[in-house]
């Protein structure tokens, strides 16, 4: 205890900077311009893209982040859509593994994902067979519990990307 007591002075003044605002009072400087960077770690989808309001789907939940959102952290789920509007009302919709979505200050929105795949590249009947095969798996006798756990990830991702693919 006073091992911790002695590392006070050490965090102490750091809290005295600390200032929670509302959404409203955070800075204004974007221009009302939401500006979006979308990577990967092999490729880059997106840098510096000016968007009008970028939907996704995050463990707190779905949400819509327009330019000015109070800045936030939000991991993307497992087989989710991130849809991006830009300047023209068309959508860019993009299926991802997961990943995280940090807002900034700045109205900057940068998206970092393990894999994404364009809607429109989604093979649904290929997705349904995979869907079918893991069902086959998971319910077949003699399976290891190994295998049965590996069906169902398979289950899920098919499941999550027959569902993007009809949205």
């Amino acid at each position: 205890m006073r091992f911790l007591r002695s590392l006070r002075p050490l965090y102490a003044p750091a809290t005295a900077f600390s200032r929670r605002s509302f959404a409203s009072e955070t800075t204004a400087s974007s221009g009302g311009k939401l500006r979006v960077s979308f990577v990967l770690p092999h490729q880059t989808i997106l840098n510096d893209f000016e968007a009008i309001q970028v939907n996704l789907q995050s463990s707190e939940g779905d949400m819509g982040i327009l330019a000015d959102h109070v800045p936030i952290i939000a991991q993307l789920n497992h087989g989710g859509v991130v849809e991006i509007v830009a300047s023209d009302n068309k959508p860019r919709k993009y299926f991802v593994s997961g990943g995280f979505a940090v807002m900034n200050v700045d109205s900057s929105l940068n998206i970092n994902a393990v894999e994404a795949v364009p809607i429109e590249d989604l093979d649904p009947s290929a997705a349904k067979q995979g869907l079918d095969e893991a069902v086959r798996k998971l319910n077949a006798s003699g399976a290891s519990e190994k295998e049965k756990a590996e069906a169902r990830i398979e289950q899920e991702l098919f499941e999550a990307v027959i569902a993007a693919a009809k949205a």
